[in-house]
């Protein structure tokens, strides 16, 4: 036998029939369940298919291991490269002293070498991204400037970063500035080429628009024809951000003396393959943490650009 009450609330209306628990009504409306919202979905998937992606790479990569197929000496897997980590923080002794006889080293130090090697690629990124943005709406909007700039940019931006590495150390000697100016070099020329592009390719309606309305050529600029390239120039320097992490490891090798490069050459020369392959990976983390931090910035900025391309 089942035991109901029906109670009627302050306002007077009819209560369905409590069960014996004392919780809710039986034949109410069931408590609505909490749903995640879109963006939580899409990062959940994310984080989902990034871990999924990783996983296989690396299961793939100890199965080789495992069946005898790779080399621990020369492809050692994650298991070996990432067990000794402590062991593996005293190559980043920033003394003259690393590995065994190491005294210092550790995380402070990985973290001081990270930060040098970021700090080159964001300054070198960050110049070439404005002086090329300046010197390719010259080049665009003032004739004598696109005659006399155009032929010689044209003529030096296939050059390979690589090659601009002894002119550096020639110039600029030892030090930070070879590599930041590598870092320079890779995004200059391609946002350069990018902006005259773009500008040219800006719909003729805006500026039709923007006219009538009486902007200046100036306020056409500013508030149309940059807020229309923007987008593609993002995405110009995303393309060019891996690059620029590359050049500014082989600028650390040879021209710098310190950071991660630095530390990729020095376990080549003395054949140790851990430390080789957990550079790489601190290297691919931060790649991928500044790729996501330009997505970031890039969303925050052009906030009239919708995720999906289109405009709000």
């Amino acid at each position: 036998m089942t035991m109901t009450a029906d109670i009627a609330p302050p306002g007077g209306a009819a209560a369905g029939p409590l069960d014996r628990s004392g919780g809710g009504s039986v034949g109410g409306p069931a408590p609505a369940r909490p749903r995640l919202s879109k963006t939580v979905k899409r990062r959940l998937a994310g984080l989902f298919w990034g871990m999924a992606s990783i996983g296989l790479f690396a299961g793939i990569w100890e199965l080789l291991w495992y069946l005898d197929l790779a080399n621990p000496l020369l492809l050692p897997p994650p298991h070996l490269f990432l067990q000794d980590i402590p062991g593996t923080l005293k190559f980043f002794d920033r003394s003259n002293k690393v590995g065994s006889v190491a005294t210092g080293g550790g995380l402070g130090a990985l973290l001081i070498t990270m930060g040098w090697t970021t700090f080159r690629v964001m300054v070198g990124l960050g110049l070439g991204f404005v002086l090329g943005t300046a010197v390719g709406a010259l080049i665009h909007y003032v004739k004598i400037a696109r005659n006399l700039l155009l032929p010689t940019i044209l003529l030096l931006a296939p050059v390979s970063p690589v090659a601009w590495l002894p002119v550096a150390i020639f110039v600029f000697g030892i030090g930070d500035v070879p590599a930041i100016f590598l870092v320079f070099i890779t995004v200059f020329f391609a946002i350069v080429l990018s902006t005259g592009s773009q500008i040219a390719s800006v719909p003729k309606n805006y500026l039709h628009v923007a006219r009538i309305m009486g902007a200046t050529e100036r306020q056409t600029f500013w508030r149309v024809i940059l807020p229309a390239i923007l987008p593609s120039l993002f995405m110009t320097i995303r393309l060019n951000l891996f690059g620029a992490w590359m050049v500014v490891l082989i600028a650390e090798a040879v021209g710098v003396g310190t950071g991660l490069g630095q530390i990729t050459s020095m376990a080549r020369a003395t054949f140790n393959a851990k430390l080789v392959f957990f550079t790489m990976a601190i290297i691919g983390v931060l790649g991928f943490l500044s790729d996501w931090a330009l997505r970031t910035v890039q969303r925050k900025m052009l906030w009239w650009v919708a995720p999906d391309g289109g405009s709000r």
